[in-house]
């Protein structure tokens, strides 16, 4: 998965889930600029922020081994 498909899929889903950034920053317990970055792209978030987004978005991150 590129980065960009990672981006896309948790901004449709904050916005299916109707959050709005600030909402969703907070309740990730992330700044809102690093989630304004991240969104646009031009963030290089930690793995544990990453992890926070998706929590709060019921999401689950896996990694998986290339054949």
């Amino acid at each position: 998965m590129h980065q960009i498909d990672l981006i896309r899929i948790i901004k449709n889903r904050r916005e299916t889930l109707k959050l709005n950034q600030e909402n969703f920053a907070e309740l990730a317990g992330v700044g809102l600029r690093t989630l304004k970055q991240f969104e646009s792209g031009k963030g290089n978030p930690t793995i544990k922020t990453i992890q926070k987004l998706a929590n709060v978005l019921g999401l689950e991150l896996q990694l998986v081994v290339k054949k």
